[in-house]
């Protein structure tokens, strides 16, 4: 499928906005899919496709995040392979069962995951203890919302932040930090299952890696930054705005 000059441009700044957003607090989905459905894609295809920029996105933000010692790599090892056994798993039962079932209970997740973090405005100020082990989230926790990714997706990056802030303790800037961590895991599997399916359309898709690779890196340095407020405000709107959307599809 061919792509002209005016909407590679497009794309790419399209991207590069959804790189930043989902740096901080997941859903930059929201912003890529619709364009590319926009700019000819059948669904299918876009959802692939969105998973280029996604991979690009999430390994700019992990290495900024890696540079700041956020992301405790050899304490995450055993997390990052169950993730991407997940969704591994996940995309290929996207090409056996209905989703429909997701479709009803994420949004109600999502909206009472967004009122916590409203009503409770210091969790994640700080580290606190763990309620669960490394090893235990990655037997758990990690296998089941890369699972969600590699079949669903969308608010996986507030799955993953959520879970690392009530389960293993950190706090919010470290959590973002290895939700991203876990979601490239989860990207990397999802790319190598849709390439290898064929559905990914490369030419709309490099202009986006672009695009997410400058905007996973400027999202990853505000988050540092700005740190636990502005990654506060902008999951919960991102939670909210998510989960209107499916309802509203329903």
């Amino acid at each position: 499928m061919e792509i002209t000059f005016d909407v590679a441009v497009l794309l790419f700044f399209v991207a590069l906005l959804a790189g930043i957003v989902d740096a901080i607090a997941g859903g930059g989905g929201l912003i890529t899919i619709p364009a590319l459905l926009a700019a000819g894609l059948p669904p299918g295809a876009a959802i692939a496709t969105n998973k280029i920029g996604g991979i690009a996105g999430s390994t700019a933000a992990t290495l900024h995040f890696l540079r700041m010692r956020q992301i405790d790599l050899k304490r995450s090892r055993r997390m990052m392979l169950t993730t991407f056994l997940g969704s591994l798993a996940g995309g290929i039962a996207l090409t056996r069962i209905d989703s429909g079932v997701l479709r009803q209970v994420i949004p109600f997740l999502l909206i009472g995951f967004a009122l916590y973090f409203l009503l409770s405005p210091r969790v994640g100020a700080e580290d606190r203890a763990q309620r669960v082990t490394p090893a235990l989230y990655a037997a758990t926790l990690a296998p089941l919302i890369g699972f969600y990714d590699g079949f669903f997706g969308p608010g996986t990056g507030t799955f993953f932040a959520i879970s690392c802030v009530t389960l293993l303790g950190f706090n919010l800037v470290k959590a973002t930090a290895h939700a991203k961590l876990l979601n490239l895991c989860s990207n990397l599997a999802s790319v190598l299952f849709f390439a290898a399916s064929g559905h990914i359309v490369w030419a709309f898709g490099l202009p986006m890696l672009a695009g997410q690779w400058i905007g996973g890196t400027i999202g990853a340095r505000l988050a540092v930054t700005r740190g636990h407020q502005l990654i506060r405000v902008l999951m919960v709107a991102m939670a909210l705005i998510v989960s209107v959307k499916m309802l509203l599809e329903r």
